[in-house]
């Protein structure tokens, strides 16, 4: 792996009493594709929040590009070069699509660069540039989220935070938008952390991939050596193993358990 531009070291994170986060350890290669996969309620949500910002860490170490970044006001994490495309896309509805490409850029001053950007963005989604005097709130779900990760990119970011982008999403629109992602990657140099719980998609796209459960890592490898795992083929893939016929999947234990 590359030098790592993002390097998360044993971060715990709270919701009120409880622990969602329990000592998560990762690193994100410069210019790389890393994907965190777990369940629903594994804490994959909570890791991106509490890289740029919006929750604190109890205990545990962000360090971005060299400079530490826990506790930091998630604004000053965004000017210093993350951008969050959070679960459920939150675009602003009433806004237009031109509008929200502009609320993704209200930090910049090279008015040049943004409109460079600008047609960028609409040249990795067409429909974005149909529509971009039509309001966020009135587009499909899949529009919603090329919005999402457009709006992200016109801060011109190092690192981009993905959140579930398959979410609600038919199999076709879920392929164009990993494709992009991973356009966006090669061609601007963008480091990639993905969370997502389509385990397939991820692990074909990514790099790197960390496997996350109950709120702690319990598997890390390359995405091609994760998918010949048979845990990850059984669990996370719906793959079974033909040795284990008349065995029932919730009597089956992990191996790392």
């Amino acid at each position: 792996m590359a030098e790592p531009i993002l390097k998360v070291s044993n971060i715990e994170t709270y919701y009120g009493p409880i622990m969602a986060i329990r000592g998560v350890s990762f690193d994100v290669p410069h210019g790389g594709i890393v994907a965190i996969l777990g369940a629903n309620g594994a804490g994959k949500t909570t890791v991106l929040k509490t890289v740029c910002g919006v929750m604190d860490p109890q205990k545990g170490n962000v360090v971005f590009d060299g400079r530490e970044i826990q506790r930091m006001d998630p604004d000053k994490v965004m000017r210093l070069g993350i951008s969050h495309v959070p679960e459920g896309r939150e675009v602003f509805p009433f806004l237009s699509v031109r509008e929200n490409l502009a609320m993704g850029a209200y930090t910049r001053r090279d008015s040049d660069g943004v409109a460079q950007d600008l047609e960028a963005v609409f040249g990795y989604f067409p429909v974005l540039k149909e529509r971009a005097d039509q309001r966020a709130g009135s587009l499909s779900g899949g529009e919603q989220q090329m919005l999402a990760i457009s709006r992200a990119l016109m801060a011109r970011p190092k690192v981009m935070l993905l959140d579930e982008p398959s979410l609600g999403l038919s199999p076709k629109l879920v392929k164009d938008i990993f494709e992009i992602v991973v356009r966006i990657n090669r061609e601007r140099g963008v480091t990639i952390l993905l969370v997502e719980q389509n385990a397939n998609m991820a692990l074909q796209t990514a790099d790197y991939g960390y496997v996350l459960e109950v709120g702690r890592i319990v598997m890390a490898d390359t995405c091609r050596r994760l998918l010949e795992k048979e845990d990850i083929k059984e669990f996370y893939l719906g793959i079974k193993d033909q040795g284990a016929r008349g065995k029932r999947r919730w009597k089956k234990r992990k191996t790392w358990r």
